[in-house]
């Protein structure tokens, strides 16, 4: 009997509990379309406070060749089967030239007609309209861009009063987990609102050196790039940029603040930043202990340019970066973001350890130079314990992997699957220039610094791929 009845008071408090659900679900309607913990009731107010700085652009850009030329041309083989039976079922073939149309977003930052946009939204256009929320359409003209960074800056001639411009806010104070919403003219369906959070902050998605992205997982698609990403006081805090097309609720915002360094350079029409004249890479725990130190943080200066600032003030090839101006150097992209924000002729102190001790280099900034063509592109081979197939280089090999024949070094030709090497992403192609500290020559150097290798010792390689140098820390027992 005290079973039955246990089991009967159960039944009787499964009914009370469900009649309980049921009240709340009847009288507060369904759970699930409760708002978010923390989230606004409405976005509605928000958008009617910022939407009207938000543009669409159309561009249109003229192809001095239509694509089909090829194809139809008199000289073209293929110009009998696009003769006048296929022009029967498919009409006549446009000749000449060929335009082409894209859609992107912008948003109004002054009431003179200054826009801010993607520059890949607008650096091959030949035409570019602005249409704005009131349905006015303008002509709109570049003013300045900055490929690196991907930042445009457009204007418009004023005719009667523009919608009011969009307030810029302040990226770094910004947080993850914020609540944002993504305004702009996706598909060209016009003011479209969407709305998340901001999932990360200094995203590096290997668009440039000066990554440095807002990820958010408010919906970005195809035609909102070069629209703004709203905080809920109504700021730009963001340019939505790119998104990840394979993925779901992630996409990318350049932070406002790195628009905010160079708007005044863009109304002049150029960006010009600093420039220290340096390769250089992150730290990690294997390239720490090769280079006998603690470090956890900072970076690694792989090469010097010759006659650059760097080269001047005496910064070294194996100086470890650990602040620049007292500020702490975490990684690369910091430093080349940092460096390039500050104006040429600017003084500058970077504390860097070199051979295990601190030294305080005080140098110039120097003006980055324009972006020179690399120049294109080693004999008996050997093959170690690490999985390394190398050759001395000659002009030959210099020329086909894009390197200088003067650096001298061994070239990898080969790699063995599976080896040391081939899991630390060295290729065919890199030069190897230094082995743990001393310059390598020939094979013969090559061959001797192998030997030297201890069971267990890392081996650290000076490598150049291309323009790049950077080191390679390898662990390998010798055979």
């Amino acid at each position: 009997m005290r079973i039955r009845s246990r089991n009967l008071s159960g039944v009787s408090g499964i009914v009370c509990f469900s009649l309980l659900i049921w009240s709340v679900f009847l009288f507060c309607g369904p759970v699930a379309n409760a708002a978010p913990f923390g989230a606004p009731a409405s976005f509605a107010d928000l958008v009617d406070s910022v939407k009207g700085s938000v543009v669409n652009i159309s561009t249109t850009q003229t192809l001095k060749e239509n694509p089909m030329q090829q194809f139809t041309g008199p000289n073209s083989p293929f110009k009998d089967f696009f003769g006048e039976e296929f022009k029967h079922f498919f009409g006549d073939i446009p000749q000449g030239q060929l335009k082409t149309h894209a859609l992107g977003s912008g948003f109004i930052i002054s009431e003179d007609g200054l826009i801010l946009t993607n520059n890949h939204v607008v650096e091959k256009a030949d035409e570019i309209r602005i249409k704005t929320l009131d349905g006015n359409e303008y002509e709109a003209k570049v003013v300045g861009r900055d490929p690196k960074t991907d930042i445009a800056l457009i204007q418009i001639k004023v005719k009667g009063k523009l919608p009011k411009p969009a307030k810029l806010g302040d990226s770094e104070a910004i947080r993850v987990g914020d609540w944002v919403i993504a305004v702009g003219n996706p598909f060209g369906l016009g003011n479209t609102v969407t709305s998340g959070i901001i999932s990360a902050k200094g995203r590096v998605i290997g668009a440039g050196q000066y990554d440095d992205f807002l990820q958010t997982d408010a919906a970005i698609n195809p035609g909102n790039s070069g629209g703004p990403l709203f905080t809920m006081s109504g700021e730009v805090v963001g340019i939505n940029t790119a998104i990840v097309a394979q993925g779901q609720g992630i996409g990318f915002a350049t932070p406002i603040n790195m628009a905010k360094e160079i708007l005044d350079q863009l109304k002049t029409g150029k960006v010009i930043r600093g420039w220290l004249g340096i390769m250089i890479q992150d730290i990690t725990p294997e390239l720490a202990e090769s280079f006998g130190t603690t470090a956890a943080k900072g970076v690694i200066v792989a090469d010097v340019v010759a006659g650059s600032p760097a080269e001047k003030s005496g910064l070294k090839r194996g100086d470890i970066v650990q602040t620049l101006n007292g500020k702490p150097v975490e990684n690369a992209n910091q430093l080349s973001r940092s460096v390039a924000a500050m104006a040429p002729e600017t003084k500058a102190a970077i504390d860097v350890i070199r051979d295990g001790k601190p030294v305080t280099v005080k140098l110039t900034i120097g003006t980055m130079p324009e972006e020179a063509e690399h120049k294109k592109g080693a004999a008996p081979s050997t093959e170690s314990a690490l999985g390394i197939t190398v050759q001395n280089l000659t002009p030959e090999m210099a020329q086909k992997f894009g390197v200088d024949e003067k650096e001298g070094g061994v070239v990898i030709t080969e790699l063995a699957a599976g080896s040391p090497a081939a899991e630390a992403k060295l290729r065919p192609g890199d030069l190897i220039e230094e082995v743990n500290r001393q310059k390598i020559q020939n094979i013969r150097d090559w061959k001797q610094a192998i030997e030297k290798m201890k069971k267990g010792e890392p081996l650290l390689l000076l490598v150049k791929r291309g323009a790049n140098t950077f080191y390679v820390a390898i662990k390998a027992a010798r055979e």
